[in-house]
This record gives C-alpha cells, sequence and structure tokens, in this order.
C-alpha cells in the first residue's frame, strides 16, 4: 500500500489513500487555519473508528443492532513525560443492549489492528529521492 502525500498551501498537508482524499490542516494556534483536523488528531480518530468498526461487526454478526452505541474516546496526558499516557475507549450501550455480551464486546474491541500496530510499532524508514521531471 502506497499513500500520496501533498501540500496543497498554508500549513495543509493531503493524504491520498485508495482513491480517498484526507485533508489535513493545522490549528490556527499553531500557525494553520484551522480548516480540518490536525494529523495527529486523525491518528487518535483512527483509534476510535477501529474500534467502532470492530464493535459494527461484532454487533452485526449477531444480529444486534448499533443504534444507541457511542464510543468515547479518553485521552489522558502525562504531565511528567509530557505525552499521552493512557487512551481510555469507553463503549456506551444502550439499556437494552444484552449483559452477556459485554466481556466480548471488550475483547471486539482490543482486536482493532490500529491499537495493535501501536502496542509493537513498525520500524521507519526515511528518505529522500530527487523527484524525476514530467517532460
Amino acid at each position: 500500500m502506497a499513500i500520496k502525500i501533498t501540500f496543497p498551501g498554508g500549513m495543509k498537508v493531503d493524504a491520498e489513500i485508495n482513491g480517498f482524499m484526507v485533508h489535513t490542516d493545522q490549528r490556527v494556534s499553531d500557525g494553520g487555519e484551522g480548516t480540518a483536523p490536525a494529523p495527529f488528531e486523525l491518528f487518535l480518530a483512527s483509534i476510535g473508528a477501529c474500534a467502532g468498526a470492530y464493535v459494527n461487526g461484532f454487533c452485526s454478526s449477531r444480529g444486534l443492532s448499533t443504534t444507541g452505541i457511542e464510543i468515547e474516546q479518553k485521552i489522558i496526558y502525562d504531565p511528567v513525560r509530557h505525552k499521552i499516557g493512557k487512551i481510555a475507549l469507553e463503549v456506551n450501550v444502550p439499556p437494552d443492549f444484552p449483559e452477556k455480551y459485554y466481556p466480548a464486546l471488550v475483547r471486539s474491541v482490543e482486536m482493532c489492528a490500529v491499537k495493535k500496530a501501536i502496542q509493537d510499532p513498525p520500524e521507519f524508514d526515511v528518505l529522500v529521492q530527487v523527484a524525476e521531471l514530467v517532460k
């Protein structure tokens, strides 16, 4: 898989993924125009969205409705290490959601591929190449 990153102007950075364009910008306080989420905000949102995809799949496979289900993602900052210390995912279900599925619902969220990628991070290679001129 390849993702193409382009720079449309200002502090904006776009990512083209499988034919979709994801727009990012920085907050006004960080020199951007605040027209889109910042890249780090998208990274954080991908964790909750991934958990949501697994909850959706879990419910779908059991014929359970996702109506009224929400995931609240809390970011707990570690002031000593000056970074995120914990991410808490709270799956809120409606009163009629079968309690017998609570543990399995937690296990489904634990399967999130984004979460797993963070827990066992990949190696990164960063290099600079000279682009070929298009004639």
